[in-house]
């Protein structure tokens, strides 16, 4: 039988590559999907656009706190891809309510819906931050959670909260957790786009701190084909932690961005360290890659420079959002 899938945070950056990815001209076809979003500042169903006459794309708009909509969603599908989060630490930090809500209420609310009404299979999708800051090595499936951030702290609760739900009542679930992802249509509110968007608007770009903080980069494409297997065929109550393999101080990575953008060192404003920030993040990847297969297509240099490009033609789009970030 052809899955019905329900994706919440379908239009976000994330969310909507997914549904792209399966509803696409390469995708295997004959699968519903259902797309679940409140369409918050960082929602947009223009990111949905290459799809949205789909006939097997449904939009429903709505929150995933919301216990009678979710619950009706459940029962007319058979697996839930859970993208819808509230993601950006400095918003956190300034507001953890609304992250707590989201990101542990919400969970909560899917997970009910789905023991209710007998959902197949849950993919709950996480972060590498739940691991907190690592000064060597890389974050296995099986190390402790060690969150520093309110935003990170509400993923790892949601984590916990799933793979209970696994041991407690069977539920397949099944745990993704990436490290930092880029590509086309991510809001100005992320370090790339925002850099990019700063500086072919003429601006400068904020750097915190000495710039030395290390991230992991996975291209959004790579990410979400790594979530599809996962959903296909990882296993019930397993974490599969999804790498990028190129690990960049924050330096680093300005400076090649600047070097896209064509623009001088000088446009780099050094500024007040953020509260808490992490020094570093990394994860090893093996047991997706031994598992199921998973290895990163897109190399890092020709996929930044691929961004910085639709950055560069889509100035109509993200020019409001920096506007508002």
């Amino acid at each position: 039988m052809n899955p019905r899938i329900l994706v919440t945070g379908g239009a976000g950056f994330i969310g909507s590559a997914y549904v792209r990815f399966l509803l696409g001209p390469r995708a295997p076809g004959g699968m519903a999907v259902t797309v679940l979003d409140k369409l918050t500042y960082a929602g947009s169903l223009d990111r949905l656009d290459a799809v949205r006459e789909n006939v097997d794309l449904t939009f429903v708009q709505g929150d995933v706190c919301d216990a009678s909509l979710v619950s009706a969603l459940a029962a007319e599908h058979d697996q839930i891809v859970h993208f819808a989060a509230e993601s950006h630490v400095d918003r956190s930090i300034e507001d953890g309510g609304a992250f707590t809500r989201t990101n542990v209420l919400g969970t909560q609310v899917l997970l009910d819906a789905a023991l209710r009404h007998g959902v197949r299979t849950f993919v709950q999708v996480s972060t590498d931050e739940v691991y907190g800051s690592l000064p060597h090595g890389a974050a296995k499936e099986s190390d402790p959670l060690r969150p520093t951030s309110p935003y990170a702290a509400s993923k790892a609760a949601a984590d916990l909260l799933a793979l209970a739900h696994h041991h407690t009542h069977g539920l397949d679930v099944r745990v993704t957790r990436c490290s930092n992802n880029f590509g086309p249509h991510q809001h100005p509110e992320k370090l790339i786009p925002r850099f990019l968007a700063s500086l072919l608007a003429g601006g400068t770009v904020p750097l915190y701190g000495d710039g030395q903080h290390i991230r992991d980069w996975l291209h959004v494409d790579d990410h979400v084909r790594a979530v599809e297997l996962v959903r296909d065929s990882g296993r019930p109550g397993e974490i599969y932690n999804i790498g990028g393999g190129t690990s960049l101080t924050n330096l680093e990575l300005t400076h090649r961005l600047l070097a896209l953008c064509g623009a001088d060192p000088e446009r780099i404003v050094h500024v007040e360290n953020r509260k808490g920030h992490d020094r570093r993040y990394a994860v090893d990847h093996t047991k997706i890659t031994s598992e199921l297969g998973y290895r990163p297509r897109n190399d890092f240099a020709a996929a930044l420079a691929e961004t910085a490009e639709w950055y560069k033609r889509h100035s109509a789009w993200w020019s409001p959002l920096l506007d508002a970030a």
